[in-house]
């Protein structure tokens, strides 16, 4: 689904991507890459496939836009160093033609040689293109003149139909100075949001973007 946002226009992709084609940067926020192992690791039952369904989503997004910039909005990985950063590190350099870089986010802790290492540019808390101010949690204070894009909260929201039926669905969640992208990885949980007035809303199904 295509919006505009400050004059630009993004693109909404159902895996919780949000692209913008002038600029050819890909927006991704909260991954959480190793976060699967680092519960195996204290004896939680999770898939080993959990990092690899991320990084075959991650392929097909990047496959279809063909970006020149991927930003991560924090939370590229989830915890201390496992096995997940090493395979992470060999699938970045299968794209060797994009430049990756990361906002580091509360669960960003590893050294930045290891980012260095694997190819990917950290930037301070903050980064500003024009119309957009990004970074991982969401701004307490409006950033105008910018319009500002963040993660960290997961946001999704509850819809209810008939016969007491409800579904909880991950979201953009998109307000009027700043817009909050769901979470890419597929083993981080929801938070459910209240839309505040003035606000958009588009529910990711899996297949589509839905504006509710």
């Amino acid at each position: 689904m295509e919006i505009t946002l400050r004059e630009q226009i993004l693109c909404l992709h159902p895996s919780g991507a949000m692209y913008w084609p002038t600029n050819h940067i890909l927006f991704l926020a909260d991954i959480h890459i190793g976060k699967a192992a680092h519960f195996r690791n204290r004896g939680i039952a999770v898939p080993a496939t959990v990092e690899a369904n991320n990084l075959s989503r991650l392929d097909m997004v990047l496959q279809e836009y063909m970006p020149e910039r991927v930003l991560f909005l924090g939370d590229l990985f989830h915890s201390h160093f496992n096995t997940a950063w090493e395979s992470f590190a060999q699938w970045r350099s299968g794209y060797p033609n994009i430049s990756f870089e990361l906002i580091r986010g509360n669960h960003d802790i590893l050294p930045a040689a290891h980012y260095q290492d694997a190819g990917v540019l950290l930037h301070s808390d903050s980064l500003n293109i024009f119309p957009f101010a990004l970074q991982h949690l969401p701004f307490e204070e409006s950033p105008e003149p910018y319009y500002g894009l963040s993660g960290h909260l997961h946001p999704g929201v509850l819809l209810r139909g008939n016969g007491r039926q409800a579904l909880r669905l991950p979201c953009f969640y998109l307000g009027t100075d700043q817009g909050i992208l769901p979470a890419f990885g597929a083993f981080t949980g929801l938070s459910t949001i209240k839309p505040e007035k003035g606000s958009r809303v588009f529910v990711l199904t899996g297949e589509q973007v839905i504006s509710v």
